[in-house]
């Protein structure tokens, strides 16, 4: 079994559309985990049946017993986020602010705040319109540790691919270089960078493609829209074969994405010339590398 993740140092780049491609030209014998979970997105394209769901909890808040409370502003003066506002003469905790820290539960003289297990999303188990299994997942409105969903979400796929036996895992992870990326490649056996030539592209292929360096994996990348700018693709081939990066393919800028996109199709099942061509070569030279 080799896990595949694709991600990319910022937005934008195609990464999502990308996988989604990859998924179904792997159908029923590949795994997909869209760990992405800030903006997931992987949904409207693979067509999920969200036939299993849980609720994700990784976080804690403050809760006050407002019969127990003496009002002696002890909390409230030791809170650096600002969570326990006075509100119509009782002090309450503001869901958004709380960081579960629990330092008020220390100060409190009466014992009226405790600390209760806090819903920071959900995550599922799907079948897809390609016959392959969806792991995925949502992250709840101003929740943290994103990270440990992406874990869940991670661990969850190679649990089903072991269990039944799948060749490949696939990844759409975060983008950026944070905790959700980290936690994305992970264990990885593979990395594809999706890049575009712009300016900001190239300075976070390299910031990303640092840290993957840090986690000894290999990589090789995918040039999204390479004929916008000649030079800046130019400086990022350059750079790829300095660093030993494979160059796994350059994609035109075609507005079949775009339109595919709104089909709720991946580019694959829409486009059936020259951008077909060009991902089922680019994931086939991806099964050669790992193989």
């Amino acid at each position: 079994m080799k896990e595949i993740v694709i991600i990319s140092g910022k937005g934008g780049t195609g990464k999502t559309s990308i996988t989604a491609s990859f998924a179904v030209l792997g159908g029923n014998e590949m795994v997909v985990a869209d760990c992405d979970v800030d903006a997931a997105d992987m949904h409207l394209l693979l067509q999920p049946d969200f036939a299993h769901a849980e609720d994700f909890y990784s976080s804690q808040i403050a809760v006050i017993d407002q019969e127990l409370c003496t009002h002696c502003d002890a909390c409230a003066a030791v809170c650096r986020f600002d969570a326990i506002p006075l509100v119509n003469d009782r002090y309450v905790v503001d869901p958004l602010n709380c960081e579960g820290c629990g330092y008020c539960v220390r100060v409190c003289p009466t014992d009226a705040i405790h600390m209760e297990n806090q819903k920071d999303g959900e995550w599922f188990i799907s079948r897809t319109k390609v016959d392959n299994t969806l792991v995925h997942a949502r992250l709840g409105i101003g929740s943290e540790n994103s990270g440990k969903l992406v874990a869940k979400v991670k661990n969850e796929a190679k649990r089903i691919a072991e269990e039944n036996q799948k060749e490949w895992i696939i990844v759409d992870g975060s983008p950026g270089v944070g905790c959700p990326v980290v936690s994305s490649i992970s264990g990885a056996d593979f990395v594809v960078l999706v890049t575009e030539p712009t300016v900001s592209g190239i300075h976070d292929l390299k910031r990303v493609h640092e840290l993957v360096k840090r986690f000894h994996i290999r990589a090789g990348c995918i040039i999204n829209k390479y004929d916008l700018n000649p030079d800046i693709t130019r400086e990022i081939i350059q750079f790829l074969e300095s660093e030993k990066i494979t160059h796994l393919s350059s994609l035109p800028y075609d507005e079949s994405f775009t339109r595919a996109m709104t089909m709720g199709e991946t580019i694959i099942e829409y486009n059936q010339d020259q951008l077909k061509s060009l991902l089922t070569q680019t994931w086939e030279q991806v099964i050669k590398l790992n193989s």
